[in-house]
């Protein structure tokens, strides 16, 4: 004969205080705050040995980081971040929770410095391209002072000769998708949802707004703006607006023009150019009464 013996379940009182120390635990880490020449590297943090880590950065609980991994200067990794592959971060990165950053392919994922990374966002991995070869290199560059936020996609490039570019301070907002191949300049903002296909090419000074989808291969020039729910399946010109199911005209991107700063002589005359190109003869447009 033998006995069964049942562990009895922890009790609600310890369970709670189990997780009240563990949340406490995870809440000093993130505030740790390396010196300027010595990096924070937590128990549990699987951080392999060829990797190399800069001065005054702090790794959290649960981070994995590979052995290709290059991490520069005061870089922050919050708990369960990753870094897989050949992966180079600037000075001064941050990686939110649950971020992914590379991925264990031949070629390379580079962020620049300053690049702030969302929960659960991923850069740098796989492309979503049939065309796209096992073996193959592939490609991403992030310039500097970027914003990705939480659940955003960027894909690496899906043949060795091309590349995927971010440029520099961009605000790319929660759950949008940059796919393979695409060009994105500097200063722009992609409110959220915003996809772009393969090989897109974003100017600079652009603006969509949510729920934005462009179809591969389409340009959308420096200055222009995307309404909400568009679908983009031709070439947006610069200085401009478009909207609608299948993206249509909608006149001079006035008040982005405003914010950036061009002159109304400036307006008067890409009110000129527009009217000549694009509208009918003996119609036109017309701002605050100056046409």
């Amino acid at each position: 004969m033998f006995s069964l013996h049942v562990h009895k379940p922890l009790s609600a009182t310890l369970r709670t205080l189990t997780l009240v120390h563990f949340s406490r635990t995870l809440s000093d880490v993130s505030n740790q705050k390396p010196s300027e020449t010595t990096s924070f590297i937590h128990p549990t943090a699987v951080v392999h040995p060829d990797a190399v880590i800069g001065q005054g950065v702090s790794i959290g609980p649960f981070c994995t980081v590979g052995s290709s991994a290059k991490i520069g200067n005061a870089c922050r990794l919050y708990p369960g971040s990753h870094i897989f592959g050949n992966t180079e971060l600037g000075e001064r990165c941050i990686l939110m929770t649950g971020t992914v950053v590379g991925d264990d392919l031949p070629g390379r994922t580079v962020l620049g410095c300053n690049n702030i990374i969302g929960h659960h966002a991923v850069v740098g991995i796989k492309c979503q391209d049939m065309k796209y070869k096992t073996g193959d290199e592939c490609f991403l560059e992030v310039g500097d002072n970027n914003e990705i936020r939480e659940h955003t996609s960027i894909h690496r490039s899906s043949k060795s000769n091309e590349m995927t570019v971010i440029g520099d301070n961009n605000l790319i907002m929660g759950s949008c998708h940059i796919a393979h191949d695409c060009k994105v300049g500097n200063d722009n903002i992609f409110a959220n949802n915003t996809l772009l296909a393969g090989h897109v090419v974003v100017e600079d000074y652009a603006h969509t707004a949510g729920a934005t989808v462009v179809h591969q291969f389409c340009c959308i020039g420096s200055f222009s703006f995307i309404g909400g729910g568009s679908v983009v399946s031709q070439d947006v010109p610069r200085y401009v607006m478009v909207s609608g199911e299948r993206a249509e005209l909608r006149g001079l991107n006035l008040e982005g023009l405003r914010r950036r700063g061009f002159s109304m002589q400036e307006v008067r005359s890409l009110r000129t150019a527009y009217r000549n190109i694009f509208m009918p003869i003996g119609e036109g447009i017309c701002l605050n009464g100056i046409c």
